[in-house]
C-alpha cells in the first residue's frame, strides 16, 4: 500500500511489508495489521500527552517564530566575514548540521567552491588527534567562524576540542576571537554557559524538554544550517506541515504513526532485529547516519516505562544505493533473514545525468547512452527491492518528490516522529540513554574531573578483573 502526506509529497510504500509478498514468515497479514492498528493509536495519544504536558518538545521546534528571527538576525550580522564555518560538538550536537549541509548543499567533496558567500562546514566531532590537527591545518584561523554546541555544557570530547579551537583562533584573533564564536548550551545553566557568559560569546539556548538527537530543527542545527547559507525557513515549513500530519488519528494520512506500527510488527511479530537505511541519494547519506543515532539511542533500551528488564532494541544500519549494492546486498540476500529494509528514494533529481550516445558498438555501452543516471539509480532501487523481496525480505520505500528544505525538513521530522511513537508501542522511554552515560562517568573518573572519583574507582576494579581473567 502506498500513502502520501497530504502537506509535504512525500510517499510510503509498505508493500513489500505484506505475508502477500515475503511470506507469512517474513511479512504481514491484512489480520495482523488490523488487529494491532488499535494500539497505533495508544501510542498516538500516548505521546501526544507527553508532548503536550511539555515533557518532550521536538513536535514544537518548527513554530519557534522569535528563535529563528534571532538566528536569521545573527546570521545576516556575522556572515561575509568567515569562509569556514567550524562546528565543535558531538553526536546529536553535529549529525543533524551534517545532515541539512550534505542534503541540501550536497556531500563533500562536490560542494561548490567554498568563499564567504558560500562557507564549508567542518565537523569536530571526534577527539582523534590527527583529525583534529589536520582539520586545523586546512582552515585560517582569520576566516573561521566556530559554533561550539554541547546540551549539557560539560561534554569532555567537545570541551578538550573547543579549548584546542579557541587557543588556535586566539593566536591570530586576540581579543576578537570572541565575535567569532558562538555557543548553543542549555539556557542558564552548565559550564559552556558560563564561559560565553563570561568571554562575551553569542548564545542560543537548547530547549531543556529536547534531546540531543531530537534537537536537529532547534538551534543545534538550525545555527549552522542558517550561518552556511540554508533556508532555515524552508526546512521549518516542511517540518511544521509533517507535525500537523503526525498528530492524524488516521493511518492512511499519518505515515509517521503507520510507519512505526509496520516497523513495530515486523520487528516483534516477525524478528526482524536489523533495520538498514538504504538511501538511494547521496545527499542523504548524511541523513541516514543522523538516523541511526536516533534510532539506535532511543529504541535500545534496558528496562520499560515500568522498570522491567526487558533489554529492547533494533540494530540501525546505514547502506547507500547503488553503492552499496556490491558491498552489502550479497548478505542482505543471502545471509541471515533477520533485517528489514527502508529504501529512500528522491523521484525528481535536480540534474538528471544524461548518458551521451557513444555509439562505440559494444553492447555495456550502448543501451545506456540517450539514458539518464536517474532512471538508472531508480531502476537500481526498484530491482535491489525486487530481489530482496523474491528473497523473502521483508522491506518499504520512503519517496520524497526532490530535496530542497521543504521537504527535507518534513522528512527529518517524520523520523522523529516515527521513532516517538515507536517508543510508545514498545512501552519504553525513547527519550533517555542511561547506557551512553556509564561510559561518560568513567571517562570523568579517568581525566581527573572532581566529583567522579568512585567511577574512577570502579574502573580500576574492572582493570583487575581484566589481569585475573588472563
Amino acid at each position: 500500500m502506498e500513502v502520501s502526506s497530504s502537506h509535504m509529497n512525500i510517499q510510503f510504500d509498505d508493500t513489500n511489508l505484506r505475508a502477500a509478498m515475503v511470506g507469512e514468515a517474513n511479512g504481514l497479514t491484512p489480520e495482523e495489521i488490523r488487529q494491532h492498528s488499535p494500539r497505533a493509536l495508544e501510542a498516538l495519544k500516548g505521546f501526544q500527552e507527553i508532548s503536550e504536558a511539555g515533557a518532550q518538545g521536538f513536535p514544537h521546534l518548527p513554530f519557534q517564530a522569535q528563535v529563528a528571527k534571532d538566528i536569521l538576525r545573527f546570521a545576516k550580522e556575522v556572515r561575509g566575514s568567515f569562509d569556514t564555518l567550524c562546528l565543535v560538538g558531538i553526536g546529536g550536537s553535529a549529525l543533524g548540521a551534517w545532515a541539512l549541509d550534505c542534503g541540501l548543499r550536497g556531500p563533500h567533496p562536490v560542494q561548490p567552491a567554498f568563499s564567504v558567500r558560500n562557507p564549508r562546514l567542518v565537523v569536530l566531532d571526534n577527539v582523534d588527534p590527527a583529525f583534529t590537527a589536520a582539520a586545523l591545518d586546512s582552515m585560517n584561523p582569520k576566516k573561521t567562524f566556530t559554533v561550539v554546541i554541547a546540551k549539557s555544557g560539560s561534554t569532555a570530547e567537545t570541551v578538550a576540542t573547543f579549548l584546542i579551537v579557541r587557543d588556535w583562533m586566539s593566536e591570530k584573533l586576540g581579543r576578537k576571537t570572541r565575535s567569532r564564536i558562538a555557543a548553543v548550551t542549555t539556557a542558564g545553566a552548565g559550564d559552556l554557559h558560563a564561559l560565553a557568559e563570561a568571554e562575551g560569546y553569542a548564545e542560543f539556548a537548547i530547549p531543556k524538554n529536547v534531546g540531543g538527537r531530537f534537537s536537529v530543527l532547534s538551534p543545534v542545527g538550525m545555527l549552522p544550517a542558517a550561518l552556511i547559507g540554508l533556508d532555515i525557513r524552508g526546512i521549518w515549513k516542511g517540518a511544521a506541515a509533517v507535525t500537523h500530519d503526525s498528530w492524524q488519528p488516521d493511518l492512511k494520512k499519518n505515515l509517521a504513526l503507520r510507519a512505526a506500527l509496520l516497523h513495530y510488527l515486523v520487528w516483534k511479530l516477525k524478528h526482524k532485529s536489523i533495520q538498514v537505511a538504504f538511501p538511494y541519494s547521496n545527499q542523504l547519506w548524511g541523513s541516514a547516519f543522523w538516523f541511526r543515532q536516533l534510532w539506535a539511542e532511543s529504541l535500545g533500551k534496558a528496562k520499560s516505562r515500568q522498570g522491567d528488564e526487558i533489554h529492547v532494541g533494533q540494530t540501525p544500519v546505514a547502506a547507500l544505493g547503488a553503492t552499496d549494492q556490491h558491498s552489502q546486498v550479497q548478505l542482505y540476500v543471502e545471509g541471515p533473514n533477520d533485517k528489514v529494509f527502508t529504501f529512500w528514494a528522491v523521484e525528481r533529481f535536480a540534474d538528471s545525468g544524461k548518458i551521451p550516445k557513444a555509439g562505440l558498438n559494444l553492447e555495456a555501452f550502448d543501451y545506456l547512452g540517450g539514458q539518464t543516471l536517474a532512471k538508472l539509480i531508480d531502476a537500481e532501487r526498484r530491482s535491489t527491492a525486487a530481489a530482496l523481496t523474491e528473497a523473502g525480505r521483508p522491506n518499504c520505500t520512503f519517496t520524497l518528490r526532490k530535496l530542497d528544505p521543504e521537504h527535507l525538513g518534513a522528512f527529518l521530522q517524520l523520523m522523529e516522529f516515527q521513532t516517538a511513537f515507536l517508543g510508545e508501542l514498545l512501552g519504553i522511554n525513547a527519550f533517555d540513554q542511561e547506557g551512553v552515560e556509564l561510559g561518560k562517568k568513567f571517562t570523568y573518573g579517568l581525566m581527573g574531573r572532581k566529583g567522579f572519583e568512585s567511577y574512577r574507582d570502579r574502573f580500576q576494579a574492572y582493570e583487575q578483573r581484566r589481569k585475573s581473567a588472563d
